[in-house]
């Protein structure tokens, strides 16, 4: 039986497509989000995916990026009702096999199958398969040392506490680069050689994380249908990175704390522990003691990942750092996207320099990305890039809005619906700074964008 994975966030439309995937004998696994499509990867294989091009905690297209950065070559039609052209034309590039507009015509979309899975696109996914074995050292994974003098304090940090085997707490913005400092930890530690596994705790609920970071038996719940090897197993001898820990539910922290200080695991369903060796090194972008205060991050666990902690400036505190981040992510976008830039020219860098960039390296690889698209030679230009770029006006990062001075209530929604408008213009667009910039978190937001019909 052919295996799919869909990535939809519409419930109604999204269970549509997996009774009509069903009915026509598919194996259908249905998500509605980026992270969990992940966490699909690790433990399956699929024929096909069929994704959204707008979703909760990112896009089809971030997705489809991490697939290929991945060396995963599964066929990939991405669906959208934003009929866009630019949209269609990056999805493609970056490897998309089609592209679906919605509503979904059931017969165009059976013949878009068809040929996904013909024998020539499958030949050609098993040749791109065996030419990932060959490298297995893509761009993306590359290391960039800022030459800031903040930077440089933090590496000579890194050096010190890197060779020990003291748990470490990263803390910064989101977008910051946290995963690049886990990772050069790692490296420089006795423990390179060995396993080095992200888990994005963010993603992780309740009910999936003990089965996540440590496993299950074959049988222990309804979808169990074989042994899982959590995350603690696989990195046995290595590094567990735990990215925004304080997304942690409560019982799980007490569950982790234990795995910490007892150093073994208990997979769901077994009666036995499973002994590992394990070093931790969590970020977060939370203030976790105020967490502590308001009960919901233990104390005990914050003291057991805090033995040392960095804290990664954002972006807008080392400028001198831009221009090197920037040729690094050129270098990037070329080989997603098949271009050759070469230079970026002065005032493009000068642009770049004079914007206060809320999402940091995140937003700046993103930016930089959609400009190398446009690039019509091996010259990265000033027309080439986002028209809130342009202008080289300095921008002023915004002053969080209090909560107390903004009217949640239901008995004020126009206020509550206008200031939901203003806080997205001001992140341009970016939900995880505009639910900073109210005081709220993301999936409030969400909710009230869909109370309040704004577009998602």
């Amino acid at each position: 039986m052919r295996r799919i994975l869909i990535l939809e966030d519409d419930v109604t439309f999204g269970t549509m497509l997996k009774t009509w995937f069903t009915k026509n004998l598919w194996d259908v696994v249905l998500t509605s989000k980026v992270e969990q499509a992940k966490l699909e990867f690790s433990d399956n294989d699929f024929d096909l995916i069929l994704s959204d091009l707008r979703l909760p905690d990112g896009d089809g297209i971030m997705f489809l990026t991490w697939l290929r950065e991945n060396k995963i070559s599964t066929p990939f039609i991405i669906m959208t009702s934003y009929s866009d052209v630019q949209t269609a034309v990056l999805a493609m590039k970056l490897g998309a096999y089609d592209y679906l507009q919605k509503p979904i015509n059931p017969t165009i979309l059976q013949q878009k199958i068809e040929s996904a899975l013909s024998p020539t696109v499958q030949t050609l996914t098993k040749e791109v398969k065996k030419e990932s074995k060959k490298n297995t050292v893509p761009t993306q994974n590359k290391v960039v040392k800022g030459k800031s003098y903040v930077m440089q304090s933090l590496y000579s940090h890194i050096d010190l506490v890197a060779p020990t085997k003291m748990s470490v707490l990263i803390l910064g913005e989101s977008g910051t680069g946290k995963e690049y400092i886990a990772r050069m930890i790692h490296e420089k530690s006795n423990r390179k050689s060995a396993p080095f596994i992200a888990v994005d705790c963010g993603s992780l609920s309740m009910e999936l994380a003990p089965s996540e970071l440590f496993g299950h038996k074959k049988g222990s719940f309804t979808s169990a249908i074989s042994d899982k090897t959590g995350v603690f197993v696989e990195a046995n001898g290595g590094t567990v990175f735990l990215d925004e820990v304080g997304n942690l539910s409560y019982e799980v922290q007490k569950q982790l704390l234990r795995a910490l200080q007892e150093q073994k695991v208990r997979p769901v369903g077994s009666a036995s522990d499973i002994k590992v060796d394990v070093r931790i090194i969590a970020a977060t972008n939370e203030d976790l003691e105020k967490a502590i205060e308001e009960g919901r991050f233990r104390q005990d666990l914050y003291h057991r990942i805090n033995e040392f902690s960095v804290d990664v400036p954002p972006l807008r505190k080392r400028l001198e750092d831009i221009e090197e981040f920037a040729y690094h992510f050129v270098e990037q976008a070329n080989e997603e996207l098949g271009k050759n830039v070469e230079t970026i020219s002065a005032d493009v860098i000068e642009a770049l320099k004079q914007q206060s960039w809320l999402g940091n390296l995140r937003e700046l690889r993103n930016v930089i990305r959609r400009s190398v698209l446009f690039a019509q030679d091996n010259v990265l230009r000033k027309e080439n890039l986002p028209e809130f770029l342009k202008e080289t006006k300095k921008q002023v990062a915004p002053v969080y809005v209090k909560e107390d001075t903004v009217d949640f209530s239901l008995n004020n929604k126009a206020n509550e619906k206008e200031q939901i408008l203003a806080a997205l213009k001001e992140a341009r667009g970016n939900k995880t700074i505009a639910a900073k910039l109210l005081q709220i978190d993301r999936k409030t937001l969400y909710n009230k964008m869909h109370l309040y019909d704004i577009e998602l």
